[in-house]
């Protein structure tokens, strides 16, 4: 427990000394969420009343997927993983505590914005925010789970850089963060339901902001709780202490499975 600890303490420290990780953690949203307040409160004021989930989801987005997957494949190339399973510390923990630090900074964040948003902004706040955490802390779970199995699966920081944008991007664009769900066309409608963001907007609004929900939020809440949880459980079982190991548990197309919960709840909409 005491290795634990400290290897978390490290862990998060680094995320705040570190130049590129203090600002995929911490700058990069916060400088996004006021430029976002001021330009989308005026064009969109509808925006402000989804103002502190969004922003906060974008935070979440931007350290789960931005930077941590390049932080786990750097220390595979470097050898790192390596000397951590010859002292004995188990794949488990290499990757549970990137995912847990990654969750506090944007936690951080999120507070930060949702105490500002009010009365910078006149943004929404929460009306219940016990559900506000609660989904906040199981959107932010299962988009640290997805950061998590592209770092494992990535054979380069290119290949990061890849994958990651090809989850960040339509998670912005349509995801609910800038458009509301009920405004995308059908066929837009249909691939945003395949996106993790799509169903955290959806129980953020139903569960925490008293606004209408277009699904369930609760079942929003399930398929992102078990999204989260396969996308972890592959990450675990498709990771490699040395890139030069030739012998893998599976192939890494395996991740795929991952988006199974997100395809269901597409089935369930139709």
């Amino acid at each position: 427990m005491n290795a634990f600890a400290y290897h978390f303490s490290f862990e998060f420290r680094v995320g705040i000394r570190n130049k590129a990780l203090m600002l995929m953690n911490y700058l990069f949203p916060l400088g996004c969420y006021f430029m976002f307040g001021a330009l989308m409160g005026s064009i969109n004021p509808g925006f402000l009343q989804t103002i502190v989930p969004a922003m906060s989801i974008f935070a979440v987005l931007s350290g789960a997927l931005l930077g941590m997957p390049d932080t786990l494949v750097s220390a595979r190339e470097a050898g790192i993983f390596r000397s951590y399973k010859i002292n004995g510390v188990p794949a488990l923990s290499i990757l549970v505590i990137p995912v847990l630090t990654s969750m506090l900074h944007a936690l951080l964040v999120t507070v930060i914005i949702a105490l500002t948003a009010p009365a910078v902004f006149h943004g929404a706040a929460p009306v219940n925010w016990a559900g506000f955490f609660l989904v906040f802390l199981v959107a932010a779970f299962a988009s640290a789970g997805v950061g998590a199995l592209i770092g494992v699966v990535s054979t380069s920081t290119r290949m990061t850089v890849l994958f990651s944008q090809l989850v960040f991007l339509p998670s912005m664009i349509l995801g609910g963060l800038m458009l509301p769900f009920s405004l995308l066309p059908p066929a837009l409608a249909k691939v945003a339901l395949v996106l993790p963001t799509t169903y955290a907007m959806d129980a953020f609004g139903g569960l925490a902001m008293g606004q209408a929900s277009g699904m369930h939020p609760w079942l929003s809440l399930a398929i992102l709780a078990v999204g989260g949880l396969m996308a972890f459980g592959l990450a675990v079982f498709l990771f490699s202490w040395d890139s030069k190991n030739a012998t893998r548990r599976a192939h890494p197309a395996l991740a795929a499975l991952a988006w199974t919960p997100y395809l269901v709840g597409l089935l369930l909409s139709l």
